[in-house]
């Protein structure tokens, strides 16, 4: 019903302006056609921050990922003396993986106090409300444990692979 009133409104008004369709020098829009346009809008801000939250990730997992070799290398005689008194490859592979969990979690942790007081802020001081999604908190703390582990598993691997004679030489 919605079309033909706006048919019928714009036949009305070219008369009344004394102009024909090619260019009627009017435009009208409905209620209908904000709403979609406004939710259009808000999906298309939604895909752009999943993709800057992606990016984000996958550059702080790389981050501890370096992070982690870095401490691989520096750690070499350190490993090469647990596999020494009995440690096993896993061991050692769990004790890194560990460290870049909590090395994760940790930015994890950083990253929802931030948010938490980021939204606070907002609703204080900005002129829109900012709700504060609650399931997303365990949410935020899966996807970098996640991140830690995925990122963290070829540093673990590389320290449990290490021979413990060629470890223990090494200064």
């Amino acid at each position: 019903m919605m079309n033909s009133v706006m048919e019928q409104l714009n036949k009305l008004v070219m008369q009344i302006l004394g102009t024909d369709a090619s260019s009627p020098g009017f435009n009208m829009t409905t209620q209908d056609s904000i709403i979609d346009m406004q939710a259009s809008t808000t999906e298309t801000f939604r895909n752009l921050l999943a993709w800057v939250a992606a990016v984000s990730l996958v550059v702080g997992g790389i981050g501890i990922m370096n992070i982690m070799l870095v401490s691989v290398t520096e750690r070499t005689r350190e490993i090469g003396l647990r596999q020494a008194l009995g440690a096993r490859p896993r061991d050692v592979q769990l004790q890194f993986l560990l460290e870049a969990i909590i090395l994760s979690l940790l930015g994890g942790l950083a990253g929802v106090f931030t948010g938490v007081v980021g939204s606070y802020l907002f609703n204080v001081f900005g002129t829109m409300r900012a709700e504060l999604v609650l399931a997303s908190i365990p949410l935020s703390f899966g996807a970098a444990a996640a991140v830690g582990v995925f990122f963290g598993y070829y540093p673990a691997k590389q320290a449990a692979q290490l021979d413990p004679i060629v470890a223990l030489r090494r200064e």
